[in-house]
């Protein structure tokens, strides 16, 4: 048999041998972690929340394993609303540097799994040589392939120069191909973390999503309140004016008393003096939904917000416990942070172990470009080599106890996440029942102070009382109106974050919900289908 033969034949049987060896991973092998047993939201039912009659007083009913749609949104029944959303997940650079996030963390994927194949490279060199003539017998190349002598002439070895300088040019043609076998699985723990990381990313982007509708509405809401807080405050503003007006012909004419004056210019001066703070908050709201949507504080949004225009969604969806850590992409980045640190651990003991690179090149030279790989100018070498780290200074071992501890700390922030997650839905329900009470004791408040305030004008009209009275009543009742104007924007707000707690639907959202971009992870870039 051909010996050029057996020993290529040999290299691709060890080889094959070293590709079915990197079968085998080092480290633990990675399991998702189960759901937490039993987990709840309440040690109690939850009931439905209490309702008023008055706009935003809807009881809502939690509907028990109802799923969540990713356009939760539109159950506020607002156009406006959505048509903002809309812009905002177009424009807001924080969707566009979350994409290229996930769209990098693919490529670094891609690129560690560039690992498992041979490398391949070519050289190709030119040269052009003048050796002294009291070295070209050492060094010159000799006769070529081709039949051309490079040694130099002869010369008169009686008279100088004894011998005479070599002129010439050499070209060189070389393909190298290189080989390391994932023997203990490295490289492949390092493409399981790469690609766990890969997922963090993924989830980041849907948080990105959920987050950034969440603001939107709550900015919304936050502008909703603001308008009628100002409406409400600009209407105290006025008919504090009237009354001063009234009262001070009233004192001109000696029907009314200094301190009945003064009482009401200082109720008047109160009432002027809340107004500013609101519009400064409105004017910081609108500038916030402009960079929401990726505009400058100069570019105008055309949306504008009240709160009866909003409608309180009447059922609620609540998820089953179990699900929660499926849902919420904050649990699911923390899981894939724990299967990357997970992988770390089997890259940090393949390091320890033996390593087998394998080489080879074929190539040829000569004197000209033709004859390079003709007779005399080809050839070629394969090397097998054998590494095993034998002292590092305790490097090695020492990343392997910080992967070991890595993975510790990832279990443990993995648990931290879990529990923080069903924190946060308890918190938001137990929000969504006190808010829903308190919006029906300031319902009842307003209408109390409204019949208090009523009756108290008719009995200073009828001179049974004085005007401090009358405007202690109408301070009441318009301090009841602010206090049903917050609370009713509470309770939108309770809903928004019901529904960001539970994950925000995004397992639903698709390229035409998102407004841009494929929701498909291989797709965009991100997770192989």
């Amino acid at each position: 048999m051909n010996p050029m033969r057996l020993s290529w034949t040999r290299a691709i049987e060890i080889v094959a041998a070293a590709a079915l060896a990197s079968g085998c991973a080092v480290g633990p092998d990675f399991h998702r972690p189960s759901p937490p047993v039993d987990a709840g939201y309440s040690p109690r039912p939850i009931p439905a929340t209490a309702s008023a009659p008055s706009h935003g007083g809807e009881s809502q009913q939690f509907a028990a394993a109802r799923d969540i749609p990713f356009e939760w949104w539109e159950l506020f029944q607002s156009p406006a609303l959505n048509s903002l959303i809309v812009k905002a997940f177009k424009s807001n650079p924080d969707i566009a540097a979350a994409q290229a996030a996930l769209a990098q963390a693919h490529e670094l994927v891609s690129a560690q799994q560039g690992f498992y194949y041979p490398s391949l490279g070519a050289t190709y060199q030119a040269e052009r040589h003048k050796i002294a003539g009291n070295l070209t017998n050492d060094q010159a190349p000799g006769v070529q392939g081709n039949g051309d002598n490079l040694l130099p002439p002869l010369q008169n070895p009686t008279t100088p120069p004894y011998t005479a300088p070599l002129y010439y040019s050499f070209q060189t043609a070389e393909l190298v191909v290189g080989f390391v076998p994932d023997v203990f699985g490295g490289n492949r723990r390092q493409v399981e973390s790469l690609a766990a990381q890969r997922e963090m990313q993924q989830f980041a982007l849907e948080a990105t999503y959920i987050t950034l509708a969440s603001n939107v509405v709550a900015a919304a809401i936050q502008e909703a309140s603001l308008r009628a807080q100002m409406t409400a405050t600009q209407r105290i503003i006025a008919a504090y004016q009237k009354s001063l007006d009234i009262l001070s012909h009233q004192f001109r004419l000696g029907q009314a008393s200094r301190i009945d004056l003064a009482a009401q210019e200082t109720a008047l001066a109160q009432a002027k003096a809340a107004l500013p703070p609101l519009q400064k908050q409105f004017e910081q709201t609108r500038d916030l939904i402009r960079a929401l949507v990726g505009h400058l504080p100069n570019e105008e949004v055309s949306e504008t917000f009240e709160l009866d225009a909003l409608r309180l969604p009447p059922e609620l969806p609540l998820s089953v416990p179990a699900k929660l850590v499926e849902q919420r992409p904050d649990v699911r980045q923390a899981e894939a942070q724990l299967h990357s640190a997970n992988a770390q651990v089997g890259v940090a003991v393949a390091a320890m172990l033996p390593t087998f690179p394998i080489t080879g090149s074929y190539g040829g030279n000569a004197d000209k470009f033709a004859w390079m790989f003709r007779s005399g100018g080809p050839f070629w070498n394969l090397v097998g080599d054998v590494t095993q780290p034998i002292f590092e200074g305790g490097t090695l071992l020492h990343r392997k106890r910080a992967a070991a501890q890595a993975l510790k700390q990832a279990a443990a922030q993995y648990q931290g996440t879990v529990i923080a997650a069903y924190q946060n839905v308890a918190d938001t329900l137990h929000a969504s029942l006190s808010d829903a009470d308190a919006f029906a004791a300031n319902v009842a408040a307003e209408d109390a102070a409204k019949i208090a305030y009523d009756l108290t004008l008719r009995q200073m009209q009828l001179g049974y009382i004085n005007y401090l009275t009358l405007l202690g009543a109408e301070t009441a009742y318009q301090n009841a109106v602010l206090n049903r104007i917050q609370a009713e924007a509470a309770r939108y707000a309770d809903t928004v974050a019901l529904f960001q707690a539970l994950g925000g639907g995004w397992w639903h959202r698709t390229p035409q919900s998102a407004a841009l971009g494929p929701s498909d992870p291989a797709q965009a870039g991100g997770l192989p289908p």
